[in-house]
């Protein structure tokens, strides 16, 4: 699951994937996803009922401590999991912000993090329903908030057929037909509607402030986006800084760590200014960057099903 902050388009200056054939192929799949019917139904069915808990309906969605049991069994029977100082996540509405390096992640914390309050996670649509077992097991659990939106491999693509790639040029013009931006004003609208409803009602989310996966153990993608303290100061909630650490390159029995931090508390503010918010998002990245290990070393030796659990949730 490609877990991420808030939609953005991603700008020209941001630097692109090389065009692989395998990342062609993703883009490829991708776009089908986009044009599937079913796909766009759930996203819709989805957002809709998200947004029905402000009429004071509940959306379907399993016990959380059900999902914390069934993700947890699944996890530790692959990895060895380390988890620190969970005692320091609140049992009130809250803000779980984390490094990502791995589809995994939202999984892993979702396996190891107190149940209550129920806590949500922001995910890529396409990447999320893209497979029809994903679709029955998400429209089982619930608890997910679909995003819609272009990748930054599509960008790519857009970039290398304008460049001159006669070879991209359909599959650019449907990229460009098919594929949402998710930065449009009315999806964010929906979207900061649904999150802040969720914390207004007691229960938390789950961000990703880096807005992308990482590529390096113990190092952020900087600059952080905006979304993750926005939230917090408009909903009046803590942030709690969270360090993952082994998951970019996943194995059979690795030990995956996750270090929990002391939650951030704000004053609460309807509309942040930027000098709140830049405050607030300096704060977030130093409590981030203490929890990452200065001195990762990656386990040497063979590396049982490398391939498989790196792409299993592609």
């Amino acid at each position: 699951m490609k877990s991420n902050d808030q939609p953005e388009t991603i700008t020209r200056t941001e630097v692109l994937p090389s065009l692989t054939t395998a990342t062609i192929k993703r883009v490829q799949e991708g776009v089908a996803a986009a044009g599937d019917r079913s796909v766009r139904e759930i996203i819709a069915k989805t957002l809709a009922g998200l947004e029905a808990r402000h009429e004071g309906q509940m959306e379907p969605r399993v016990d959380a401590g059900i999902r914390r049991f069934v993700l947890r069994s699944l996890i530790h029977a692959i990895f060895r999991v380390r988890v620190e100082n969970l005692e320091k996540i609140p049992q009130t509405s809250a803000i779980i912000a984390a490094n990502h390096l791995h589809h995994l992640d939202p999984l892993l914390l979702l396996a190891e993090i107190p149940t209550q309050p129920h806590y949500y996670i922001v995910g890529d649509a396409r990447t999320l329903y893209n497979k029809w077992w994903k679709r029955f097991i998400l429209g089982f659990a619930g608890g997910v908030i679909p995003l819609a939106r272009i990748w930054k491999e599509e960008i790519a693509v857009i970039q290398a057929a304008k460049a001159g790639r006669q070879d991209l040029t359909e599959l650019a013009q449907t990229i460009e037909e098919t594929v949402p931006t998710g930065g449009d004003i009315p999806t964010l609208r929906q979207i900061d509607r649904i999150v802040l409803g969720i914390l207004a009602q007691g229960d938390g989310m789950i961000l990703f402030p880096e807005g992308r996966l990482g590529n390096v153990e113990g190092k952020l993608h900087l600059p952080l986006k905006r979304g993750t303290v926005i939230y917090a100061l408009r909903a009046g909630v803590p942030i709690v800084p969270i360090a993952l650490i082994g998951t970019h390159d996943l194995c059979w029995g690795k030990e995956l760590t996750v270090r929990v931090g002391e939650p951030l508390y704000f004053d609460q503010t309807n509309r942040p200014n930027r000098q709140e918010v830049d405050v607030a998002l300096h704060k977030l990245q130093e409590a981030m960057q203490d929890l990452l290990p200065t001195d990762y070393q990656e386990p040497t030796g063979s590396k049982l099903l490398r391939h498989f659990l790196n792409h299993m949730l592609w």
